[in-house]
């Protein structure tokens, strides 16, 4: 900030003995708190007037970036669209003044909802039925493979320890199998960029009567269609196991195709990634689990309450508005964004595996790796341009990975933008390679150093000054 007095930090703007507020004086008596619950010495909290205060949030929050005040290249994955009509309806004091142990008579509107949304995620998944009990979308993969394992159970076949998963996975199916004490088994990906039915043929020959699940997303995190799911799933159901379908990557099948129709038994979706409510930073989310028919007896108890309950209603919401005719419109205008960008930049990025992407597509860097310029310096010189950085580094199939997501709701006008600055950055990645390796330059910080922050994180005020002496 220019302003050198709201650039400051607070505890600059800090005096002693200064006051932003005052109280009625107290006629209702002290009361002390027990000594084990007391500090030993004050907080050391900034001590300013009322307006430093509310200047000092207001120009804090103009420093945030998502969906409302520019594009956001991570797509479905982390800014979704999200209508404010949801906001306004999950925020409906009907809903946020309900408290989740109160008696049952006096819920039930609220208990219609969520079996409202149970049948709107049946028919959009082709699943016979869900539970929204889960919180997210990792604690819902670790629901579904908890029903998975209790399904092996029930029949004695307690062998049934090994789970199935693709080289290109999110990294959150290997670590809910391992959390649900199933072993990972690692298949292949080919060079097009999909699972290799023969290295998969090879494991279940050797191991099937140990497989309980495998695990896939469609597409899968390259954004390609997995063309062999109906093998996929004839093999893996040959061999008594299950399918289960990592729902990070539904938004483009809305519209195309059901999970459950292409043999998948079980299913997480991630409501906050293909349902509206963005959760940038982390949270909220919620992540339904869907079983086919026979399957819902094995549901667990991983929650008294149903997941989070203002993501549900959103998502709710999100669907009925859309309807039936228009929910089908999300998937392929997903794809058709996607290859939009892709087509238009694929001349002066690498795109290590061509043809049609579904939602998301992924570069492999630039594709003039001659003056040294990483995807991490093009991540980093977005950020003078004002757009946040797409996902980088992942997947872990190539060494320079660039994932580009748009959302289904962006105009042409604000890709075509986006395109001109990817663009224009390669340019100058090719003629001022130092420009791009020393981004940012306009933001209020310059680079950090990424590997130092993480092994010594400075995380107090009071850290910093001892740090600086």
């Amino acid at each position: 900030m220019n302003n050198k007095l709201y650039g400051n930090l607070i505890f600059e703007l800090s005096k002693e003995g200064r006051r932003s507020y005052s109280l009625p004086k107290n006629d209702v008596g002290d009361y002390d708190l027990p000594q084990s619950l007391c500090r030993q010495t004050d907080a050391a909290l900034p001590e300013c007037d009322e307006l430093t205060i509310v200047r000092h949030y207001t120009n804090h929050s103009a420093n945030n970036f998502g969906v409302n005040n520019g594009f956001y290249p991570l797509g479905s994955c982390t800014m979704k669209y999200n209508p404010c009509i949801n906001e306004e309806i999950a925020a409906m004091p009907a809903f946020t003044n309900l408290h989740p142990l109160q008696p049952k008579p006096t819920v039930t509107g609220a208990k219609a909802v969520c079996t409202l949304l149970e049948q709107l995620l049946c028919k959009l998944t082709g699943l016979h039925a869900f539970t929204l009990k889960p919180f997210a979308g990792a604690h819902g993969e670790l629901t579904g493979l908890m029903v998975i394992r209790g399904y092996h159970e029930s029949r004695h076949d307690e062998k049934r320890t090994k789970v199935i998963i693709p080289d290109s996975a999110h990294g959150t199916n290997p670590a809910s199998a391992a959390v649900c004490g199933l072993e990972v088994i690692e298949v292949q990906s080919r060079s097009d960029g999909t699972v290799d039915v023969d290295h998969l043929k090879a494991i279940l020959n050797e191991q099937g009567e140990e497989v309980a699940a495998m695990m896939m997303t469609n597409p899968n995190t390259l954004g390609l269609f997995e063309k062999s799911i109906p093998e996929i799933a004839e093999l893996i159901h040959e061999h008594g196991g299950l399918m289960y379908y990592d729902g990070a990557n539904l938004n483009p099948m809305l519209g195309a195709c059901r999970p459950g129709d292409m043999g998948f038994d079980v299913m997480h979706i991630n409501l906050h990634k293909t349902f509206a409510t963005p959760h940038g930073g982390g949270g909220p989310g919620a992540g339904p689990v869907g079983v086919r028919k026979g399957l819902e007896a094995f549901f667990p108890m991983v929650s008294p309450y149903e997941g989070n309950f203002a993501v549900l209603i959103k998502a709710c919401a999100y669907i009925l508005s859309l309807g039936k005719e228009h929910v089908k419109e999300v998937g392929p205008l997903a794809t058709l964004n996607a290859n939009y960008i892709k087509e238009r930049l694929k001349d002066l990025y690498l795109l290590p595996i061509p043809g049609l992407c579904k939602h998301e597509f992924v570069f492999d860097g630039l594709a003039d790796k001659s003056t040294g310029v990483t995807t991490m310096d093009v991540a980093k010189r977005l950020l003078d341009y004002g757009y946040h950085a797409p996902t980088i580094y992942f997947p872990l199939l190539f060494h320079e990975s660039l994932m580009i997501e748009p959302p289904e709701n962006e105009s042409k006008e604000t890709m075509d933008s986006f395109i001109a600055i990817m663009r224009q950055i390669a340019h100058e990645a090719s003629e001022q390679p130092d420009l791009v390796k020393n981004a940012p330059h306009h933001t209020p910080i310059g680079r950090v150093d990424d590997v130092l922050a993480a092994k010594h994180p400075v995380v107090t005020y009071r850290q910093l000054l001892n740090d600086k002496d």
